[in-house]
C-alpha cells in the first residue's frame, strides 16, 4: 500500500505530489512552516491528505518552540491554524483535524505532556484515514459490475489521502475481482487527473483512458461510461458537495444521459454546522492558467478567474460513499441518518 503522508524519527514525510509523474520525491522536515508551503504550493493536496498534514504540523509546532503555560501553546497553534486555513480554505478535513487538535490541549493541563498527546492524536487521525477508506473502499466496490466503465475526475487515490483512496480506492478494491475501464479526465488546469490518477492506475494494472476534460459530453453521449466516481473537499449537511473544479459539469452531463453519479469521502469531509453561504471557494494563482510550467500560453496581462472547487447540488448525486454506509436519495435526509 502506498503510504503518503507518515511521522517517522521526528520528522514528516510526505510525496511531492507537484513533482509526479515525472519525479517520485520524499520530502521529510521537521519545520511545520514547510508543512503550509507544501499545502499551498500541492505538494500536499486532497482534502484528506490536508487533514492529516495539518494535524502534523500543529504537532510539529508544539515540539519546536516552548512553552511557559497552556496559554502560550495555544496563542501559537492559533497562529498556525490560522495559516493552514490560509493556505487552502475550502477543504473541510483540515478543520476537523485542527479541531481535534485544539479538544486535546483544552483537556489537558500539563504542557510537557501535551506535546505527546498533539502527536498521538495526529497519528491517530492519520491511522484513522487508512481506516475509514478502507471500509469505503470496501462498501462503494458494492456499487461496481464486472466490465463497468467508469469515469473519475481529479485525484482521489493514496495521493489525496494517507492512504488507499477514496474514489480512486474504491475503484482498486473492485478491480481485484472485476473487468473494469477507468476513464480520467485531464483535471485542468493543474491536471491532477493526468498526472496523478494515471500515475496511481499505472501502479495497481488497472486500464484507463485520459481524456480532456470537455470530452466528458461527448464520451457519455456514445454510451461509454457507466458510472461516474469522484472524491470531495467539503460535503454540507444538505447534500451539496464541493469538489474540484468541473465536478459540477460532469454531474450535469451525468444526470442528462442517466448515468449515476457517486462521491466517496470519509466522514471527517462532512460539515456539520455550515450553510453554502459559509462556503469560500478558493481562488488560485492567473499564472495557473496563462502558463505550463514556465512558458506563457496565454498574455502575460489576461484577466484570470481561477476557482478551484465548484458546488454540485444533491439532485445530481446518486449516493454518498462513507466509512458508515451509502447515502442514497434523497441525499440530506440519509446523510444525517448516518452521520448523527
Amino acid at each position: 500500500m502506498l503510504i503518503n503522508i507518515k511521522y517517522e524519527n521526528g520528522e514528516v514525510k510526505f510525496i511531492d505530489a507537484s513533482s509526479l509523474p515525472t519525479k517520485f520525491r520524499i520530502i521529510s522536515t521537521k519545520e511545520p512552516d514547510e508543512i503550509i508551503k507544501a499545502i499551498k504550493e500541492l505538494k500536499i493536496r486532497g482534502a484528506p491528505a490536508i487533514g492529516a498534514a495539518s494535524a502534523l504540523c500543529l504537532a510539529l509546532v508544539a515540539r519546536k518552540y516552548n512553552f511557559k503555560n497552556k496559554d502560550e501553546l495555544n496563542k501559537i497553534i492559533d497562529e498556525y491554524s490560522k495559516k493552514l486555513i490560509d493556505a487552502r480554505p475550502t477543504a473541510y478535513n483540515m478543520y476537523y483535524a485542527i479541531k481535534r487538535i485544539k479538544q486535546i490541549i483544552e483537556s489537558n493541563d500539563n504542557v510537557e505532556d501535551l506535546k505527546d498527546k498533539i502527536l498521538n492524536e495526529a497519528l491517530k487521525i492519520c491511522k484513522e484515514d487508512i481506516e475509514v477508506n478502507s471500509k469505503i473502499a470496501e462498501l462503494g466496490s458494492s456499487l461496481i459490475k464486472d466490465g463497468d466503465r467508469i469515469l473519475t475526475h481529479c485525484n482521489t487515490g493514496a495521493l489525496a489521502t494517507v492512504g488507499i483512496g477514496t474514489a480512486l480506492g474504491i475503484i482498486a478494491y473492485a478491480s481485484k475481482t472485476k473487468k473494469i475501464m477507468v476513464y480520467v479526465t485531464e483535471t485542468r488546469p493543474v491536471m491532477q487527473g493526468s498526472r496523478l490518477t494515471a500515475w496511481e492506475l499505472e501502479k495497481l494494472n488497472i486500464p484507463y483512458k485520459i481524456i480532456p476534460d470537455l470530452a466528458v459530453g461527448y464520451l457519455m453521449k456514445k454510451g461509454e461510461v457507466d458510472k461516474v466516481f469522484v472524491g470531495a473537499d467539503r460535503i454540507l449537511m444538505s447534500g451539496h458537495v464541493i469538489n474540484k473544479i468541473g465536478t459540477f459539469s460532469i454531474a450535469l452531463i451525468a444526470k442528462h444521459f442517466n448515468i449515476p453519479f457517486y462521491v466517496a469521502a470519509p466522514t471527517s469531509t462532512i460539515d456539520p454546522k455550515a450553510s453554502l453561504e459559509d462556503v469560500k471557494i478558493e481562488e488560485r494563482s492567473k499564472e495557473e492558467i496563462i502558463k505550463i510550467k514556465r512558458y506563457y500560453v496565454a498574455p502575460k496581462k489576461a484577466n484570470v478567474f481561477n476557482p478551484s472547487f465548484d458546488i454540485t447540488d444533491p439532485e445530481l448525486i446518486e449516493g454518498i460513499i462513507t466509512e458508515k454506509g451509502i447515502a442514497f436519495k434523497p441525499i440530506d435526509k440519509n446523510l444525517k441518518e448516518l452521520i448523527l
